[in-house]
């Protein structure tokens, strides 16, 4: 189709009569393009519309660009200047070609187009002006620009001598797609009933969308055709996306459809495969029993391995009551957190896995809660004294909920570390149907759970455990000082979020909470008064560590530090333009595995002078807060938490996503480095 539109060009011109050139101006001409501004028709009727065109005859090796330029390039641009009561409405743009520019791929045209548009308003005689510019590209870009006049005389319509050449235009102009399209927050693009197509490629009409130069691999069966597109950041999830699909057959025929895809709800997207969800729910479950060693959530549940050593010994019933209660705390969490970030991206929100901690109030609020745990541990206080004598039975109920509230709490706690294997399935649950995508929220809770559970439930485990003994009384008291450690860690994190006042008003609250444990230990009617007076006094902070911020030269100050700007999708864009080789670090200040790859891997000195050796520019983009920009940046790339590191290659060039656990040898393998 390609050669028989410029075919169908070369003979409107041959067959033109010489004398036939009043609907064409004079020329803007170099020896890489000559430009000229033709009409469809040599007359002008009162209240007809016609058509005008900006006529593009582009030398051997030379190319310009579509609306939508690519990786590169600029589009042309056309002002009018017409008659009062006269317009001109948009291009209509013939299908581009894709044309590779190195490492990059642009949407172009080469040999001869018409760029046409409809007029309307016209009485009768009128005069047309043009104003256009448009980039040549070969090894080099030049850009030409021109005025153009043209005169149509009133009178009865006729085809001008150009006239061919807009039926030629037509022929490549994108017909409007009769299959329904939709576009899943993945990236793939389908077409209901669209079949036998051997080649397909997509062009969105506007630009940062999609990765041009990037593979779109092309699958069909009895439902129709898909085609995975390669996410860019502002790809948007939950919005459509218009452009053009070009289509090539088994016949050697091409077409082109103008097609607008409406986003793919859950509901809407099409159901996983058993083989598909299985391999979610298998990696989910795999995650969450990985999370138990990760630092967040260990010292959680080193608290049980204290209770379970003095449970077993006991009955067997009541350790496997125990454990229930552990691991249906632990669903709960999973579910009102799965639950919570499918309905706020339902709505439209960014939210992503960990969203919890870019709130201060809730930092605030489970620091004061892991410093209770420790107190309690430390001896302070004692719930299970106060309720003493109220019976056994009451008793019991006040150890299972004790279980319950720890499953909890561990859920609640391992949300800022991502155990290799849960970003697969996150990312899988959130572009899954709601049903499917809870059932995997539940599968990492039961991995989270299972070691705890197959502990209480495994015949003999008694004899494999120590006796009870005052070791475990030092050990209780051992363990609270992970708790106080977590909650150092979780003060550092307000740090980032909420600058010194809100480091300030936590503290505050934290000293309302040593005192109210304290008067909790001094028991009585009075103590128990006081205590509930200074922990509603501790909550009366949080509202205003919500509205703290930090300060915005704190900010900068960390967005600079070690040669490290930050992360915005214009200055990613220009560093790309500029042909620097990137490498994009989306962390947070919670987020325990963004730090550790931190020292570990991106602070090493072997790293450090790697990328100052190959001119690697690091873009930090910080989610410790609600970061619309770094949430796209995230989606774009499959993801729906930190950490997530990318890097570009200098020149140009597909991203590559690295791993989530760094190593220094990683590190210095994709940007080029020596990896010894």
């Amino acid at each position: 189709m390609r050669g028989a539109y410029h075919l169908l060009l070369a003979a409107a011109m041959v067959l033109a009569p010489a004398a036939a050139r009043a609907a064409e101006s004079g020329a803007v001409a170099s020896s890489r393009a000559t430009a000229s501004l033709v009409s469809e028709t040599d007359a002008v009727a009162p209240g007809q519309p016609f058509r005008l065109a900006l006529r593009l005859r582009l030398a051997p090796g030379w190319h310009t660009y579509w609306k939508n330029p690519g990786d590169a390039g600029v589009a042309p641009e056309l002002a009018f200047t017409l008659p009062p009561g006269v317009g001109a409405g948009p291009v209509v743009w013939p299908a581009p070609a894709q044309e590779r520019e190195g490492p990059l791929m642009t949407f172009a045209y080469t040999g001869e187009v018409l760029l046409p548009v409809t007029v309307t308003g016209a009485s009768g005689a009128t005069s047309v002006q043009l104003t256009a510019s448009w980039p040549v590209c070969s090894n080099i870009c030049v850009p030409e620009s021109g005025t153009f006049r043209l005169d149509l005389p009133a009178g009865r319509p006729a085809p001008s001598a150009q006239a061919a050449l807009f039926a030629a235009a037509d022929a490549r102009t994108p017909r409007p797609s009769p299959f329904a399209a939709r576009i899943a927050p993945d990236g793939t693009l389908s077409l209901a009933g669209l079949t036998g197509v051997t080649r397909a490629w997509f062009a969105p009409d506007a630009p940062g969308l999609i990765d041009a130069a990037a593979p779109q691999r092309l699958t069909q069966d009895a439902d129709g055709l898909r085609l995975a597109l390669s996410r860019q950041p502002d790809f948007r999830p939950g919005s459509a996306i218009s452009g053009v699909l070009t289509l090539h057959d088994a016949g050697g025929m091409t077409n082109w459809l103008a097609i607008s895809a409406a986003p793919a709800a859950a509901a809407d997207g099409p159901e996983p495969t058993a083989a598909g969800l299985w391999r979610l729910l298998g990696l989910a479950v795999l995650g969450g029993t990985l999370l138990n060693l990760m630092p967040c959530v260990f010292p959680v549940l080193a608290v049980k391995a204290v209770g379970l050593a003095g449970m077993a010994r006991g009955r067997r019933g009541e350790a496997a009551a125990h454990a229930g209660f552990y691991t249906a705390g632990v669903l709960a969490a999973f579910a009102v957190l799965g639950g919570a970030l499918l309905a706020a991206r339902g709505a439209g929100a960014a939210a992503g896995w960990g969203f919890q901690f870019q709130l201060p109030g809730f930092v605030a609020a489970l620091a004061f809660v892991l410093f209770a745990v420790g107190l309690n541990l430390s001896g302070v206080y004692s719930v299970g004294a106060a309720l003493a004598g109220t019976g056994q039975s009451l008793a019991g109920r006040s150890g299972h909920a004790g279980s319950f509230f720890t499953g909890l709490l561990a859920v609640l706690v391992a949300t800022p570390c991502t155990a290799p294997f849960m970003g697969v399935a996150i990312a899988g649950a959130l572009a899954a149907p709601p049903a499917a995508a809870m059932a995997v929220f539940l599968a990492m809770g039961l991995g989270l759970a299972a070691p705890y559970a197959a502990l209480t439930l495994i015949p003999g485990v008694g004899r494999l455990l120590p006796r009870p003994g005052r070791w475990m009384e030092v050990l209780r008291q051992l363990l609270a000082f992970p708790m106080y450690g977590a909650t150092v860690w979780l003060v550092w994190v307000m740090s980032q979020e909420a600058g010194s006042a809100g480091v300030l008003a936590v503290l505050i609250g934290l000293l309302l909470i040593g005192f109210a444990a304290w008067a909790l230990g001094q028991g009585g009617r009075l103590g128990h008064a006081v205590a509930a007076a200074a922990a509603l006094a501790a909550l009366a902070v949080l509202p205003g560590i919500g509205a703290a911020l930090p300060p915005a030269t704190q900010a900068a100050q960390a967005a600079q530090q070690d040669g490290v700007a930050a992360y915005t999708p214009a200055r990613l864009a220009a560093l790309r333009a500029a042909g620097r080789a990137v490498l994009v670090d989306a962390t947070a200040a919670w987020c325990v595995t963004c730090l550790v790859n931190e020292r570990v891997a991106l602070s090493a000195p072997q790293v450090r002078a790697a990328f100052a050796a190959a001119d690697v520019t690091v873009l930090r983009a910080d989610w410790t807060r609600q970061d619309p920009a770094v949430t796209a940046l995230l989606r774009a790339h499959g993801r729906d938490g930190v950490p997530l590191y990318v890097v570009y290659p200098a020149h140009g060039g597909a991203a590559r996503v690295l791993p989530q656990i760094l190593t220094e040898t990683t590190v210095l393998q994709a940007i080029g480095g020596p990896a010894g």
